[in-house]
């Protein structure tokens, strides 16, 4: 299945008013719902641990639960992923750093009940802070290595609106996560990287469509030129760009339907 808009004569700059009406008011209800719910910090950006448990036969998340009841130690399971065919693997997060003491009665319990002792990770604060500003530096790196190789290529103005349009893309999915208050972890991190490199690579097209289209055209004398030129250009692009997405969304949905219990088992042996 794909798209063929070559023949269709689309204007999308005359809607242009419309669409930076929709992203303005987008942003500003996103930094409204940013400031008013924040994000759910993960283990990853926030103190946290991590028990992986493995067992000769299934596991529940209630027998876990009750487990860490009973061990007490005011320890609230944050979330729990079971993996395995017989789901007899399990990983269980909570927040909250565990000290030594918790760490070996944890291990112990849980080795005389399964005959095999759990791997246990923790993040402290401090290792949070490092990894969030480190996620931080790393999209300024790429935003500045953006507006270098579009200036150099295009023009300066181009890497300015190259770096605006991805930054609103990031910004939706953030906003979202934070709308909905799903956990934001270092898999989100490349997340939202992996949206910053879909964002420009289209927005590199289509300047470049518009570049040579530019370069054909015998004259550009006013607004109307251009925009005509425009025009031509995004419909040039916007096939590529919707069977791209497609078939994006066809991989990552195959992987979420058939491969989940494949990827909790690998990320259990990490």
């Amino acid at each position: 299945m794909s798209f063929n808009f070559q023949n269709k004569d689309i204007d999308f700059v005359k809607h242009r008013k419309k669409f930076f009406l929709f992203s303005g008011a987008f942003t500003i209800i996103g930094i409204i719902v940013l400031l008013t719910f924040g994000l759910n910090l993960g283990i990853d950006f926030d103190s946290g641990s991590r028990v992986d448990i493995m067992s000769n036969e299934p596991i529940t998340e209630q027998e876990l639960i009750d487990d860490f009841e009973q061990l007490g130690h005011n320890i609230t399971v944050n979330d729990i992923t079971l993996a395995g065919d017989n789901f007899e693997m399990a990983s269980v997060r909570f927040v909250g750093v565990l000290d030594a003491n918790e760490v070996a009665e944890i291990q112990s319990f849980y080795q005389q009940k399964f005959g095999s002792e759990p791997n246990i990770s923790t993040v402290d604060p401090q290792i949070g802070r490092e990894l969030a500003r480190n996620a931080l530096i790393a999209v300024a790196i790429a935003s500045v290595g953006i507006i270098i190789y579009v200036s150099i290529r295009f023009e300066y103005l181009y890497g300015i609106a190259a770096i605006v349009a991805l930054l609103h893309d990031a910004f939706f999915i953030i906003a979202v996560f934070s709308l909905l208050q799903i956990e934001v972890n270092v898999p989100f991190i490349a997340a939202v990287l992996t949206i910053i490199g879909y964002s420009i690579n289209d927005t590199i097209v289509t300047f470049d469509r518009i570049r040579e289209n530019m370069r054909l055209a015998k004259k550009v004398k006013g607004f109307d030129d251009l925009a005509a030129i425009v025009n031509k250009s995004l419909v040039q692009t916007l096939a590529r760009s919707i069977n791209t997405v497609l078939t994006v969304v066809f991989a990552a949905g195959a992987i979420f339907l058939f491969g989940g219990e494949a990827f909790a088992h690998l990320l259990l042996h990490l």
